[in-house]
């Protein structure tokens, strides 16, 4: 089995969710690749709370090389796939490309985790019908038209789909990470 984990993001994906992924994996001893459009260096933006603001705000962020271009990517060469929140999922769902891998690692029966904003991404791919989810609460909408089902909860699973409200989230949307990781290695006999 594969040690290999796909962060999947872009620029003005969320450099807190990005930095904290590759680094848990890492420390988990799995092999994080950081997939984008591109491979180059991506503008990573930070979204935070302003007093004063109905909304979030938006800040620059730490970068990231992205390690490889979502063409060159397969599903079988991985583990699991991270989509990360942030902006990034706002324009990667309009890319055929992404559609097509995210419905290959669903077709694998691979796990596919999404946070906040990049549960977008799971809906425009249509993986969500009949599904339980959570996610940043401004994705609610497209969760509900998508047939899907929102619920302000930290973390989600619901089958094959591991989603996470905000970075707020991440040590319970990691628990579950983890937890589906450990079965899928034992289960592999790995």
């Amino acid at each position: 089995m594969s040690r290999k984990i796909l962060l999947l993001t872009g620029d003005g994906g969320d450099s807190y969710e990005a930095l904290y992924a590759y680094q848990r994996f890492l420390e988990a001893r799995w092999e994080p690749v950081v997939a984008a459009p591109s491979r180059r260096r991506l503008h990573m933006v930070i979204h935070d709370e302003e007093p004063g603001w109905s909304t979030y705000v938006e800040r620059p962020g730490h970068s990231i090389e992205a390690d490889v271009a979502i063409t060159a990517v397969a599903a079988k060469e991985f583990a699991a796939l991270v989509i990360i929140g942030g902006r990034a999922p706002e324009y990667l769902r309009n890319d055929p490309s992404v559609l097509s891998l995210l419905r290959e690692f669903s077709k694998q029966e691979k796990f596919i985790c999404a946070i906040g904003h990049g549960v977008k991404l799971l809906t425009a791919a249509g993986l969500t019908s009949g599904k339980t989810l959570t996610g940043h609460e401004h994705i609610q909408i497209e969760v509900e038209r998508s047939g899907g089902t929102y619920v302000s909860k930290p973390a989600v699973r619901d089958g094959h789909l591991i989603t996470g409200q905000t970075w707020t989230s991440h040590p319970e949307f990691y628990r579950e990470i983890f937890s589906v990781l450990g079965e899928t290695t034992r289960a592999a006999g790995t």
